[in-house]
């Protein structure tokens, strides 16, 4: 049993937060982020002037990389978005396995390795990996109160 073409399950809209929240991080990442946070230079245990001294051209490398970076992750949020409004939302379980896998490897790692180095920011990303979390655990209960009718 499916839901109702016009029907927006509680995962799908959860779905489509987190992957909003995605384009907004890949915005951040694209146009926004300088090249080194307080936190990198804490992390490293060095000053921004000591890495442009030592690595001049590392700057222009970096932001060429998180522009990248970025423009993956707001690809992804386009994607998740997609996922939700189609297979996700008529209750088709391979959408929610590739979910589950593309979203442990990619916001699930993400947060693991932020709080690893104590970032800033591993709040902020726990907040947004829940959202991917949530959505699948409210998937498969509305899928299991689908399918008892």
């Amino acid at each position: 049993m499916r839901f109702p073409p016009k029907s927006w399950p509680v995962s799908s809209i959860v779905l489509v937060a987190f992957g909003a929240a995605l384009l907004v991080m890949g915005f951040y990442f694209m146009l926004l982020r300088p090249t080194l946070l307080p936190e990198d230079l804490r992390y490293m245990g060095i000053s921004s002037a000591q890495i442009n001294t030592a690595v001049p051209g590392l700057a222009a490398w970096v932001n060429r990389v998180f522009s990248v970076l970025g423009g993956y992750v707001f690809a992804s949020g386009v994607l998740v978005i997609t996922l939700a409004a189609t297979s996700f939302r008529t209750r088709q379980w391979p959408a929610a396995v590739g979910t589950l896998i593309a979203g442990a490897i990619s916001i699930g790692w993400m947060v693991v390795i932020n709080f690893a180095i104590d970032s800033d920011f591993r709040w902020v990303l726990l907040a947004v990996a829940l959202l991917w979390a949530c959505s699948l655990v409210l998937f498969w209960f509305e899928r299991a109160r689908l399918q008892r009718g």
